[in-house]
């Protein structure tokens, strides 16, 4: 039973479900919880007054080197192995740009004026056709950084989850990248469509400030997510036999980079053994020329079959956000490893202009990226463990863990093993017609 909601699920189906016993025990359950949650209210209410009365702060308080500071960022309570969701989420809400323009569309009305307010018990019967995720989307991080509450409960947003992501259904663990790829793609999807007669792509139209030529397009038109984190590839690939060599281009929202095989047992950046594994390495690794193995021989036209094979990526365009995956999971012939390496990052001035296709095209502010976020995965395995994230808003370094949300340092966002990093390009100096 979801202990916010009061939505009862059952494994078995899959599903939330609103059957109850012959003797009523799930209301029972539910009328309980009622009395526990309006007792701990009562309690919470008196706390914070008294609270109130004591400080002359309006806002939530935080400890930082012995003085009390206010911050307005909202944690995202954990709704049952719901980490890998929130570490997504509070990392994508520091993208001023991307949140901005989520933040700014109109509220779309889901319930009539008979359910509204209503505590409702989500089934399958409910149908598809009422929910949007866009629409969870902006409520959620309109709640953010509001200031208003300790934490948020984003249980209407993974209600459309498990709607429209099947693969998300459940309590267990998952991974925080995947359901990030999952969570743009379904955007994406819908932004292209719109929502009950809304037109979301008159709004990134009217958005002056993603031009058409800022735009990537996947799947169709653009959006403000292939606006954003949509970039192209060059892929390259070199018949060893006849010479022949062959190009195609192929759009992305991130980059998956494999932490290169000498670096994999070196866990902590103070551990000796030779020099620390970088992102410069992982970056090298995933852009340098690279012969095919015998499972991945290519078709070659000219030689009329398979033939062995160079491939190397190119990257033709940049986007506005950079996301880098880092590849810390492996699958083995039993069961899936964790890469626990420690992977040196910078905070500031990422130079990408040696990865690119044609740098001479390009100026040296395009090229630079300053880190936004970082997702990082504690534990062993991708099933277990948990998920946290820093983000920098404001100036100012914070860490997400799930409801709780605390002020930190450079110096620790540094010493992170990173899992997911988006990082965002440098602004242009004035004058400029980037942004």
């Amino acid at each position: 039973m979801d202990c916010s909601s009061y939505s009862t699920y059952c494994y078995r189906c899959d599903d939330f479900v609103i059957n109850d016993t012959k003797l009523g025990l799930v209301q029972k359950v539910r009328e309980h919880l009622q009395n526990l949650e309006n007792s701990a209210f009562t309690a919470d209410r008196h706390r914070k007054r008294k609270l109130l009365e004591n400080s002359s702060l309006n806002s939530k308080l935080l400890k930082v080197n012995g003085s009390t500071t206010a911050i307005c960022a909202t944690g995202l309570r954990n709704l049952g192995n719901t980490c890998f969701m929130n570490a997504i989420l509070q990392s994508l809400s520091n993208i001023e740009q991307f949140c901005c323009y989520f933040k700014a569309l109109p509220a779309v009305e889901l319930r009539n004026g008979k359910t509204a307010g209503r505590r409702t018990y989500h089934t399958r019967s409910q149908g598809d056709s009422n929910v949007s995720l866009v629409e969870e989307f902006r409520k959620t991080l309109c709640a953010l950084w509001q200031g208003s509450q300790t934490a948020f409960s984003p249980e209407s947003l993974f209600y459309v989850v498990w709607k429209i992501m099947p693969n998300f259904r459940g309590y267990q663990q998952q991974d925080a990248h995947e359901f990030m790829r999952y969570l743009l793609d379904h955007l994406h999807l819908e932004l292209q469509g719109g929502f009950n007669g809304i037109s979301r792509s008159s709004i990134l139209q009217e958005n002056s400030t993603l031009s058409a030529s800022n735009k990537c397009c996947i799947n169709g038109a653009s959006t403000v997510v292939t606006a954003i984190f949509g970039g192209i590839l060059q892929n390259e690939v070199n018949c060893l036999i006849c010479g022949t060599e062959s190009r195609k281009f192929d759009p992305f929202l991130d980059l998956s980079l494999d932490i290169p095989s000498q670096f994999r047992n070196k866990r902590s950046k103070n551990q000796e053994n030779g020099p620390v594994c970088s992102l410069r390495d992982c970056l090298r690794s995933f852009t340098d020329l690279e012969e095919l193995d015998e499972t991945e021989l290519y078709m070659c036209h000219k030689c009329k079959k398979k033939q062995k094979s160079t491939k190397k990526f190119w990257i033709q365009k940049l986007p506005k956000v950079l996301c880098l995956h880092l590849k810390r999971f492996h699958w083995t012939a039993y069961l899936r490893n964790k890469v626990d390496t420690y992977v040196e990052f910078p905070l500031r001035g990422l130079d990408m202009k040696c990865y690119l296709l044609e740098p001479e095209n390009s100026g040296p502010e395009n090229c630079l990226y300053d880190l936004a976020a970082v997702v990082v995965h504690h534990g062993s395995g991708v099933g277990s463990g948990h998920y946290t994230a820093y983000a920098t808003h404001e100036g100012r370094w914070f860490h997400f863990n799930d409801s709780t949300v605390t002020l930190t340092d450079e110096d620790t966002v540094v010493k992170a093993k990173a899992y997911i990093l988006f990082y965002v390009e440098r602004q242009a100096k004035a004058g400029s017609d980037k942004l």
